[in-house]
């Protein structure tokens, strides 16, 4: 069976600062964006994160859409100690690890945080539970690595590749996954 997942990334936080795992608030106010958002998605159920910026977006797009409870495996990277912490202010503190962590993205983690890989597995899990459903679409409203981990596999492509691709806030991407036995994602070439 086939899925289409619909990925949306949740509302601007207007964060100056590495935001992973800190619950902070989206900014809904641009209300025509949200409608048009509601139009255009499929009537599925809608899933996200745990954390309030990708909730407050589930809640205000879901119309009459089932909702499902909120997935804490959907969560952003955990970003350990740099959560919070302006990009210049990381990268002057802690240059070498910080330039590793961007450039080669994998095992290597932030202190107290996970790496790439530690946050794919953990968003593999929730997808598990996703393709039990076996539902023809779902909506997933999530975080800009959550769904740079999916594209990854979708592309088949290294991860510091995948760092390239633009996901803004309120963003969609539709993402294919065959369900069936073996469940993997539909190669999307561009």
């Amino acid at each position: 069976m086939l899925t289409r997942y619909w990925w949306l990334r949740h509302g601007p936080t207007h964060q100056s600062t590495i935001c992973g795992w800190r619950d902070v608030p989206a900014d809904l106010s641009d209300h025509a964006a949200l409608a048009r958002l509601r139009a255009f998605l499929p009537m599925a159920p809608v899933i996200s994160s745990d954390l309030l910026r990708a909730r407050q977006t589930a809640d205000a797009i879901a119309g009459a859409r089932p909702r499902r409870s909120p997935d804490a495996d959907l969560r952003e990277f955990n970003f350990g100690l740099w959560d919070g912490q302006p990009h210049q202010q990381i990268a002057a503190t802690d240059p070498e690890l910080s330039r590793r962590y961007w450039e080669e993205p994998g095992d290597i983690a932030p202190p107290g945080g996970e790496s790439w890989n530690a946050a794919a597995a953990r968003v593999d899990r929730a997808i598990s539970r996703l393709d039990a459903l076996r539902l023809p679409d779902i909506i997933v409203v999530a975080h800009f690595g959550v769904i740079l981990t999916r594209l990854q596999q979708s592309l088949a492509t290294d991860a510091k590749t995948v760092l390239a691709q633009k996901i803004d806030p309120l963003s969609v991407t539709c993402l294919t996954r065959d369900t069936s036995i073996a469940p993997r994602w539909i190669n999307h070439r561009p």
